[in-house]
């Protein structure tokens, strides 16, 4: 059997600890603390129920757009369709100060994994729904990376960030369906030129695992956030807290498995 020929990443979450969560967060308190105080008291809203959980179950892996008006709805604010783009407005400026402050790093372990891959010669696409997401893959050195973690691999070249490192790059694209619809993910297929039965892809969201097994896909999932049930409950064919736990080698056999040792 054959092994996998291609690899598909989502950003947030699976290679950037980003600022989305708390930007989503900070953006409608302010909302309801400042314009929107006067139907505060008609939501269901309240800062602490604004969980990391809800922002997984709700928000996560969905175009802007649709994530604040799945959050206003969640939270019950009258008339969501009306508030929507100020609510993800306001979350993209803060999301935006907080980026260009340095205010997210990338997880060590994807980093790894995604080299890895690479030195494995299966071709990656990087497929995030986020319009940041060239944000954080330009300022992520993989020079500085490797050599701070004692990699050696001859395809990284001096100054080379995540940016431009994939083979193909769909992020921030408009696309008629966002996640859990799959077609981010079998275009993301098609211009690594690789079936999509051949692919896997790597997410932390359960609308994301949800469209890689809508295409075909298998689905790679790793648990950030205390949500190892959820991802698995998605079908997701491996739920990990550490892409450093995958073993590398069964990619060849085309299988998602844990190490042994």
């Amino acid at each position: 059997m054959t092994g996998f020929k291609g690899a598909i990443f989502d950003v947030d979450g699976v290679l950037v600890d980003s600022p989305h969560q708390r930007a989503w967060k900070e953006a409608l308190r302010e909302l309801m603390e400042g314009e929107w105080a006067g139907i505060r008291e008609r939501t269901d809203w309240s800062d602490d129920r604004f969980t990391p959980e809800v922002y997984q179950r709700v928000i996560s892996g969905k175009p802007r757009m649709s994530g604040a008006l799945a959050a206003l709805r969640y939270f019950n604010v009258p008339d969501a369709e009306d508030r929507v783009e100020a609510y993800a407005e306001h979350k993209q400026r803060l999301v935006i100060r907080l980026i260009e402050a340095g205010e997210f790093t990338a997880y060590p372990d994807a980093l790894r994994f995604a080299l890895a891959v690479h030195g494995a010669g299966i071709p990656a696409a990087v497929a995030s729904s986020s319009k940041n997401a060239g944000l954080f893959l330009g300022k992520i050195r993989l020079d500085t990376f490797a050599a701070e973690q004692g990699l050696a691999y001859d395809f990284i070249q001096p100054g080379q960030t995540l940016a431009g490192f994939f083979d193909a790059d769909l992020s921030g694209r408009d696309f008629a369906h966002g996640k859990p619809d799959p077609e981010i993910f079998v275009t993301a297929a098609a211009e690594l030129h690789v079936p999509t039965e051949d692919c896997f892809v790597v997410e932390d969201a359960v609308s994301g695992v949800q469209a890689a097994k809508a295409g075909g896909m298998a689905g790679l999932g790793v648990a950030r956030a205390d949500d190892q049930r959820m991802l698995a409950d998605a079908h997701a064919d491996l739920v990990v807290t550490s892409l450093d736990e995958v073993d590398l080698d069964a990619l060849a056999e085309h299988r998602l498995d844990r190490r042994t040792a």
